[in-house]
């Protein structure tokens, strides 16, 4: 029986037959973020049988989708949504330009996976799922400004793999706790920052566990709730 990390979940989009390999997963679009044009249709987030979240009503910036993921059998397993500024790769971090934007990932809590062709199992889906997926899509619109455009993906690698295991050690001194509402309930999450913005992962009662990232905007003051019409991120 094959079994892989639970930090780490299959990435390709939804419409894809086949999910990324496991052994080397990436974050959604790693090496070229999405951009407005190729934004996922709400379909996507519609096939899924769980709750979507965003931010609460508190935040009345522009929200807008990205894209979702699913598993070897088609079933919908993770997505993220925008809120504030559409970032880019080579946004604040090398340019100097102020971006704001926090990206909720949503990830369904699931016990049993199965792998790409059929043989084997996956681990559940956990809280270091979360993270993990959170870390790697902030790394995915960042870039440090000395650094040349041709030694981004050796570096977007190596930190990716950082990402992970951070993930898998939430109880480490680089993670703190933050409490923060989600449905109106106040949450506990583990939280950290870096040079690039922050990060943080929880879960809710709902089943599903959340992921998020963001720079510009302090993760103190969001909150978190179950989206109600996905017309508002179209």
């Amino acid at each position: 029986m094959e079994t892989t990390s639970s930090s780490r979940v299959g990435t390709q989009p939804a419409e894809a037959q086949t999910p990324a390999p496991q052994d080397h997963p990436q974050p959604p679009d790693a090496a070229a973020p999405p951009v407005p044009a190729a934004r996922r249709a709400a379909e996507g987030y519609l096939r899924a049988d769980f709750p979507w979240y965003g931010l609460d009503g508190a935040f009345t910036g522009p929200r807008w989708l990205m894209q979702v993921a699913a598993g070897a059998d088609g079933t919908v397993e993770h997505g993220s949504t925008g809120h504030g500024d559409e970032p880019s790769a080579r946004g604040e971090i090398a340019t100097g330009e102020k971006e704001r934007f926090a990206v909720v990932v949503t990830v369904a809590s699931n016990p049993l996976r199965r792998t790409a062709d059929g043989t084997g199992v996956l681990e559940a889906t956990s809280v270091s799922s979360a993270a993990w997926l959170a870390g790697s899509g902030l790394l995915a619109y960042s870039w440090p400004g000395q650094m040349d455009h041709s030694l981004r993906d050796d570096w977007l690698d190596q930190q990716t793999e950082a990402a992970w295991e951070l993930a898998d050690d939430l109880a480490g001194p680089d993670w703190s706790t933050l409490s923060l509402p989600v449905d109106g309930e106040p949450t506990p999450f583990h939280y950290r920052e870096s040079e690039f913005g922050w990060v943080l992962a929880g879960s809710t009662g709902s089943g599903v566990h959340l992921g998020a990232y963001g720079r510009g905007m302090s993760a103190y003051g969001i909150g978190f709730s179950v989206i109600g019409d996905l017309a508002a991120y179209e």
